[in-house]
Order: structure tokens, then sequence, then C-alpha cells
């Protein structure tokens, strides 16, 4: 009985010992904790500005509206605005930017910084009225987009105001904005009874009293007030009319060509009041062509026209005749067509489970998703002979386990991130097809599987998924660089400045036997060289969402470009 009380005390006292060096060890540890600095770093979360649309937002060469010109590279945007605005009090109507990013506007431009949102907003309807998106653009304004980091980016919006004049004979003319006066050159004309059918010195938006269009004597200087679409009181401007005695007789109008393949553009200077005669043929040809009137079209001094009908690496000559005067003969050379490596997709090859689009041995032209997919649950495009002539495309979307997998082929190269897609798209490229043609066949399923954070794309469940094609010319300096990785997808962007021309196809309908398609390029600019061919299809139009039904399917063949 003692023994055992005596053991009892000994391992009570044992227990409290250790207890005692257990809080002693605790405490050292907690010190020594404490002096530990937490070296863990952040993530790396860039932020960047998606769109920003501007009031009297429009394009460099053209009043309508165009995209903001966003590089984010360089982290700038590029906007162009019309004359109907106040540039120093201009109003953001949306600025999108990376999902969870805060918001900090360069304070001293902002109208009112405390009632600028810190958030981006998609539209004004979608922030509270309170608001104040208003900021001074006369010079480059700077937003801080925070995340772990800081992103500054920097907005330049340049005005763009239309002073459009248009006078009868008149062969040029010159606005000094500073000293508020207006040169305009006429030849043949009487000063004293002068046709004005435009003199919009205060921009298209603006206002100058009295109406030009009623004043007839410029043989003195004439006096206008002239106020900006913004401002509230007119400025005193002067109009004085020259008779040019050195000015163009209209023959021998100046005007530069763009050639492409099958067409060209022409644009030059010309007597207001006058229509130039475009004539064209074959550097050796006597039988001169007439570009139709419908092809040719004349603003104040500035005339456009389009020659059409051409073939490709051939020498032309040109003349613009104005008034039975035969201009001088010029000449250009068009550019010869390009054809699409493996279009017909009768090359093929395997890498183990995964087929490829191009012969064993080849460089590859076409990419697809395969080396995401092959190994785990079969390829998402393979060869097929149920095609219109040899082999075809057979593009199918599957259930990849944990997302969605659609079939897909496109001009460039893939590249797994994680569990995500990492693509390039865009293969050198420098002609200029006026269309895509091919054949194609198409059952689609219902879109069974949505991907993460895809908004109110997340409704199409339950709908009849889609098929996409489309082709884009890029002048970019590189491939578009595209992620599927819903924490920072960045996919391609067909209103990219860097477009040149654009075509897409979308559609659930069912076509069980082949059909031609052809799908017509829309030219954005046609003063500008191509780097790059931009060609995607998939089964499934959102599947860069994870998006679409198990079990579509789109078969391609013949796929060529048209020059017509």
């Amino acid at each position: 009985m003692g023994e055992s009380v005596n053991k009892s005390v000994k391992a009570t006292g044992w227990i409290s010992r250790w207890k005692q060096l257990a809080g002693c060890f605790l405490l050292v540890s907690l010190l020594v904790s404490c002096s530990i600095e937490n070296d863990i770093p952040y993530p790396i979360v860039e932020a960047s500005i998606e769109s920003m649309v501007v009031e009297g937002q429009r394009g460099a060469d053209a009043n309508k509206f165009v995209e903001a010109t966003i590089n984010k590279s360089a982290r700038t945007v590029t906007i162009y605005v019309n004359d109907s605005v106040d540039i120093t009090k201009l109003k953001i109507t949306s600025l999108k930017i990376t999902s969870g990013a805060e918001l900090i506007p360069d304070s001293s431009a902002c109208n009112n910084f405390d009632k600028f949102p810190t958030s981006g907003f998609t539209s004004l309807d979608s922030i509270p009225m309170s608001s104040n998106t208003r900021m001074d653009f006369s010079k480059p304004v700077t937003f801080t987009l925070r995340t772990y980091q800081d992103y500054v980016w920097t907005v330049s919006v340049t005005q763009i105001i239309d002073r459009d004049i248009e006078v009868t004979g008149m062969t040029d003319y010159v606005v000094d904005v500073n000293s508020c006066i207006v040169s305009i050159f006429v030849k043949g004309q009487d000063l004293s009874d002068l046709s004005v059918s435009k003199l919009n010195i205060g921009g298209e938006y603006g206002d100058v009293q009295p109406d030009p269009t009623t004043v007839k004597d410029y043989s003195s200087s004439v006096k206008f007030n002239v106020k900006y679409s913004w401002e509230e009181n007119y400025t005193p401007w002067t109009v004085i009319v020259y008779e040019d005695e050195e000015g163009d007789s209209g023959a021998g109008t100046s005007a530069d060509i763009f050639p492409m393949v099958s067409r060209a553009y022409l644009k030059g200077s010309i007597q207001v009041g006058k229509t130039p005669e475009i004539e064209y043929a074959k550097e050796n040809d006597t039988n001169w062509m007439k570009v139709p009137s419908a092809d040719v079209s004349v603003s104040g001094t500035t005339f456009t026209a389009t020659l059409s009908g051409l073939s490709a690496s051939t020498t032309y000559k040109y003349r613009v005749n104005v008034d039975g005067t035969t201009g001088d003969e010029q000449t250009f050379t068009t550019v010869a067509a390009a054809y699409l490596e493996n279009g017909s997709f009768e090359d093929w090859s395997q890498d183990g489970k995964q087929w490829n689009p191009w012969a064993s041995g080849n460089d590859a032209f076409w990419g697809t998703g395969n080396p995401g997919a092959a190994a785990f649950i079969g390829n998402l495009t393979t060869p097929t002979t149920e095609s219109v002539k040899g082999k075809a495309a057979l593009l199918e979307t599957k259930n990849a386990i944990i997302k969605l997998g659609a079939g897909n082929i496109f001009t460039g190269d893939f590249a797994l991130d994680g569990l995500n897609g990492l693509l390039h798209f865009g293969r050198s490229f420098s002609s200029f097809p006026t269309a895509l043609r091919l054949y194609y066949k198409y059952t689609p399923a219902t879109i069974d599987m949505i991907g993460d954070n895809v908004g109110n794309l997340a409704n199409l469940k339950g709908q009849t998924d889609m098929f996409q094609i489309y082709i884009a010319l890029s002048d970019k300096s590189e491939p578009y660089e595209v992620r599927n990785n819903p924490d920072n997808r960045q996919l391609f962007d067909p209103n990219d400045a860097n477009i040149i021309a654009y075509g897409e196809y979308t559609s659930s309908e069912s076509v069980t036997s082949y059909k031609e398609l052809e799908i017509p390029l829309e030219y954005r600019a046609t003063n500008r060289t191509p780097k790059y061919i931009i060609i995607v299809a998939s089964s499934s139009k959102y599947g860069d969402y994870y998006i679409g039904g198990v079990g579509s399917k789109l078969w391609l063949d013949e796929m060529e470009l048209v020059y017509e």
C-alpha cells in the first residue's frame, strides 16, 4: 500500500515537471517565432484594364465608335474622341478591369475623386447615381490597379476636331487655331460670289454664325463667331480667301494606291466640286477599264476608289482623269495569293496517343488541345475518313472529369498551364484573302457542363450547344496569347486594334451531311499589311470557359482561302 502511494506520488511529480518543461519549450518557441520575419511572398495577381469607353469615343480615321486600343505589356490605353465632348470633363461610361482589383485614379484629374468608383464598372447603371466619372484628359491620366501589388496604367485621349471645309474651286486650306484664322485657296472663282457648302470651323458639332452658306462675298476677309459644342461663348474667327495662281488644274491629281491580291485601294486629293474618273489596265494592255462610280467616293478635297477584279502577282497601270483631261499613268503590283497549309486536313501524325494535324517530320501549322487531353480522356481532335475527300478533321467535346474539353483546331501552338490551356494564336502571313471557304457538318449536344467564373454564361446550361469558326488577319508584332485559366483568363479579342480583317460563323443547327460554308472577311483597314493569320474552330463556342455539351461533334474538310 505504502509502495503504491509512493509510486503515485513519484508519477505525479514527473508529470508536473514534464508540464513545466513543455511550458518553457513553448515559451521559447513563441519568443523565437516572434523574431522570425514573415517571408512568405504575396501571390502575383497582375491587374489589367480590359476595356474602356468614354463619351464621344470614335476612331482615328472615322467618326464612328471604335474600341479603345489596349497594350497590356506597356499598360497603356489609347482612345480617340470626337468634338462633341469637353475633353477636360470627359465622362467614362465603362471601365472594366481585372476582377477583384482596386481602382485608384489620378486624383488631380478627377472631377470629384471621392465619388469616383473604386472598382471596375461595365456601365453607369452598375454604379451608384451619385458617382462622378468625369476626368480631365487634356493630358495623359494614370490609373493604379491594386491587387497584392500596384500596376500603373496610362490612358491617353486624343480629340479629333473635324473642321470640314468645302468651297467651290478650293485647292487647299489652312486652319490657324492659335490666331483663329482660316486661309482658303481657290482656283478660277469670283471671290465676290463664292459658293461655300461647308465651313465647320468649330468642328462637326460646333456652331458658326452667321451661316457660312449664306455668305457669298469673300473679296475681303470675313468675320465669323465660332464656338465648340461644349462652350457657352463664341470666339471671333477670320476667314480669308486667296486666288491660287499655282493650284492644281485637276488633271495630274495626286493619289496613293495600296494593292492587295484581288483589289487595290486608291486615295488622293482633288479640287472641291470635281469628280475623278479612274481607269486601270494590266501593264501591257491597251484596253482600259473604268472604276464604277459606285466604287468612287469624294469628300471635300479627298477621294477614294476601289479597283477590283485584279489578278494576284500582276503589274497594273492606272490614271486619274478630271474634266476630260487624262492623268499621268502610274503602276502598282498586286500581292501574291498565299494558300492555307494542310487546309484539306489530309496530313496527320501521332506522338504516342496524341494526334497531330501535320505530317511526321513537318513543322506544325495547326494546333489542337490534344496535348492536354490525349493521355487522360483521349484526343479532342482526330482525323477521320468521314469526309468530302480523303481525310477530314473531327472535333469532339468531351468530359475531362473535372472540366469540359472542347474539340478545337487553330493556327498556332498549345501548351499546358497547370490543368489549363496556354495558347498562342497566329501563323506568319502577309496576303489579303477575301473569305474562308470550307465544308462542315455538326451534331450539337445539350450544354451540360459549366466552368468557373463565367458570370451570366452560366445561364447557357440546358441550351443547345453551338460551334464557332472565325478568321482574323493581324499586324501585331507577335501571336496572341490566350489563357483559359478561370483565375487569369485572357481570351482573343476580335476588336483588338491590330486586327485588320475579321469574319466569323456560329451555329447550333444540326447538319448531318457536309455543307459548304464561306465566311467573308471584313477589312477594317485598307492600308495595312497583315503579319499573322488566325483561324480558330471549336465544337463548343464557349469551350474557353469550359462550357459546352458533351458529345457535340464538328467535322471540317477542304478549308481554303478565297481571293475574289
